[in-house]
């Protein structure tokens, strides 16, 4: 098989940690592992870069992670009535295109109908700005599997309160986030897997994210060999005193970790 390197770029919920003005401890706090972007990974194996949403981080995840190259955007989900952190940093896909050309996104219909209503000097026919960013547009169409690179990714569906989302798994990788529940039928497209990647917004339940609880049950259904937790927000607590609490195999990602799998 082929190894895959999974960069988190960005680990926060969707205001970031510290949140802006927030006196909270964890907000307070001076460890590394507590300052949180908003969410992100790339995945990478030999000359491949894909990036899993695009939010107004965008441009400092690149910097800090030194890409020079991406070769494509997997999109979950696009903005909500709260907020709209996995697609708001499109437009710094720039440096990208005017090396690269047009830069391959794949989303469902509807939230490439969304980005093209948000970002709509991107998709102009006529009098296009010369600096602007293009993409080419791949259209996740009834949960098929497609190809990224040499590899293929399946979309794995669940819900973010009423709005439907995506995952997708990458042979033995499988990143999920913005989660509340999921149907039997799509977990089943991942029992078993090598590495799972949920978000654990909290402590207390929430109306359209997991708990921790409520992740911690989700992996032990799943049973993936290690799993990692994503979307934290201030709420969950300091990270280190959180990852002494979780089971052995579980773990609380930060912004930066590199792992293989």
């Amino acid at each position: 098989d082929i190894r895959l390197k999974i960069t988190f770029l960005g680990t926060g919920t969707s205001q970031g940690i510290p949140v802006i003005g927030s006196k909270h401890p964890v907000c307070l706090s001076n460890n590394s592992k507590d300052k949180r972007l908003r969410v992100s990974v790339m995945v990478s194996w030999d000359s491949y870069n894909y990036v899993i949403d695009c939010g107004p981080d965008f441009r400092q995840q690149m910097l800090a992670n030194n890409v020079v190259k991406i070769d494509g955007i997997l999109f979950t989900h696009e903005h909500s009535d709260e907020h709209a952190d996995h697609t708001m940093g499109l437009d710094d896909i720039r440096p990208f295109f005017f090396r690269q050309g047009d830069i391959p996104i794949y989303a469902h219909e509807r939230v490439v109908t969304s980005i093209k209503e948000r970002f709509d000097y991107i998709f102009a026919d006529e009098n296009r700005y010369p600096g602007a960013p293009a993409v080419d547009i791949n259209t996740i169409k009834n949960n098929k599997p497609f190809r990224i690179g040499n590899l293929m990714a399946i979309p794995v569906e669940a819900q973010h309160n009423r709005l439907q989302v995506f995952g997708f798994r990458i042979q033995d990788f499988v990143y999920l986030t913005d989660v509340k529940s999921m149907e039997k039928v799509e977990m089943e497209k991942i029992k078993g897997v090598n590495t799972l990647v949920v978000n654990a917004l909290r402590i207390e339940p929430h109306h359209s994210h997991f708990n921790l609880e409520e992740a911690l049950e989700f992996i032990d259904i799943v049973k993936p060999k290690t799993a990692y937790l994503t979307h934290i927000s201030h709420l969950l607590g300091f990270h280190d005193e959180v990852e002494k609490l979780l089971p052995e195999n579980v773990h609380l990602a930060y912004d930066n970790l590199v792992i293989e799998v």
